[in-house]
């Protein structure tokens, strides 16, 4: 008859003629939990980052964008327009023109994006909290106004924005030109800054706020625009209100989420993060070496012991078990020391702040962190995979062990 399990474990494992099999367990212990405290923290911080992005992009970005599917711009006639507004769930459609332009600042100049938009822009209110100097207003009292970016601010010397100086913008006419000077070449406006705003540094070297007339007066687009922006109304789905508007616009049009303008990098921070967590999982199966040689160990050092098992009743099976479940409670047991450990991390930083980000221009002053359950779980399900291949070996070494051979 076999030998119950909890008796064969007890049996062997409780003779502890070495202490040095001993260090080599808690040694391994330590590694798992070391190697999966550190796997769980760097995903939580890729998806901090990553939340900290997408809300970055949504200062900026509209909750839905109609653009072109092919080509840059497209014109808009009024009964497009109306019927686009009439869609439930539209709040608040917004008219764009959208191209790079030539600016100069006194004796300072560079090429910015400049994006024309129509004055219910401000009712967006994306960018309410991302003003550091002036007011956000495009017109008033019949005088423009531009809202630029810090970036750009910087790269033109403007010190502190005053009714004397104004930001003078250049575009190439259309068509054909006559004679050679910069006015018979360009079309040149000229309009007063009386905000900055402050995003990420993508948008504040780029972007350039002003109103839809001057820059369509300046691109010379008449009635065609680059693309229509479109906030939704807060009772409504907004995904639900994009199939209504996809449905209406048809092919020719695309209709966009916050997300989806950005979807390659989305997708490539998800590659990136999956590259991490193999990366991870190898340092884990690194550290679980020391499971193997430990168990390994074991089975030389306790070979007298199995064949006494072995005259005993105990099967291969049994003997197997043994050494699976020793090596699963070095390991399960470093991870879960691991988890906890990144969880109390994770917590404090998300509470404290502890770690920064160690730069004055930081959008952020702390790394941000978002623990995720599926990055626990899959955290624990690799620990399981190589908690077996490390134990399986050595677990095999010690179902060899012969009473003849060894007694």
């Amino acid at each position: 008859m076999n030998l119950p399990f909890f008796i064969a474990r007890k049996y062997f494992l409780s003779k502890k003629k070495k202490n040095f099999i001993n260090v080599i367990s808690i040694i391994s212990m330590s590694g798992v939990a070391i190697g999966t405290m550190a796997l769980v923290i760097v995903l939580s911080v890729f998806n901090g980052l990553e939340d900290l992005i997408r809300a970055l992009n949504k200062s900026f970005d509209p909750e839905l964008k109609i653009e072109p599917a092919r080509g840059k711009s497209f014109e808009l006639k009024p009964e497009f327009l109306n019927e686009i507004k009439e869609i439930d769930g539209v709040e608040i459609v917004t008219q764009v023109v959208e191209d790079n332009a030539y600016v100069k600042y006194k004796e300072d100049k560079m090429v910015v994006k400049l994006k024309g938009v129509e004055k219910n822009f401000v009712d967006h209110h994306r960018l309410d909290k991302n003003i550091v100097q002036g007011r956000l207003v495009l017109e008033e009292n019949g005088v423009n106004y531009a809202i630029i970016a810090r970036g750009v601010q910087s790269a033109l010397s403007i010190n502190r924005l005053s009714n004397m100086y104004t930001l003078q913008f250049y575009y190439p006419k259309r068509g054909r030109t006559s004679g050679m000077s910069a006015a018979n070449l360009t079309n040149q406006r000229v309009i007063l800054p009386i905000g900055v705003y402050a995003i990420e540094k993508q948008y504040d070297m780029n972007y350039v706020f002003v109103p839809l007339d001057f820059a369509v007066d300046l691109f010379d687009y008449g009635d065609r625009r680059t693309s229509l922006e479109i906030k939704v109304s807060s009772d409504k789905s907004l995904y639900e209100v994009k199939e209504k508007i996809k449905r209406f616009v048809g092919n020719e049009f695309k209709v966009l989420t916050s997300e989806e303008i950005h979807a390659d990098f989305f997708k490539v921070l998800k590659i990136e993060k999956l590259f991490v967590f193999i990366t991870f999982s190898f340092i884990l199966a690194i550290a679980s070496f020391n499971i193997f040689f430990s168990l390994t160990m074991l089975a030389i050092d306790k070979k007298k012991d199995i064949a006494v098992l072995s005259s005993l009743g105990a099967d291969k099976r049994l003997i197997k078990s043994v050494f699976l479940t020793e090596g699963a409670i070095i390991s399960l047991l470093g991870a879960f020391i691991g988890l906890f450990l990144g969880l109390i991390i994770c917590l404090v930083q998300q509470q404290f702040g502890i770690v920064s980000m160690g730069m004055e221009t930081a959008v952020i002053d702390a790394y941000p962190v978002k623990m995720q359950f599926p990055d626990f779980f899959y955290t624990g399900i690799s620990i399981i995979i190589i908690t077996i291949l490390a134990s399986y070996r050595p677990a095999i070494i010690a179902t060899r062990t012969t009473i003849q051979g060894n007694l």
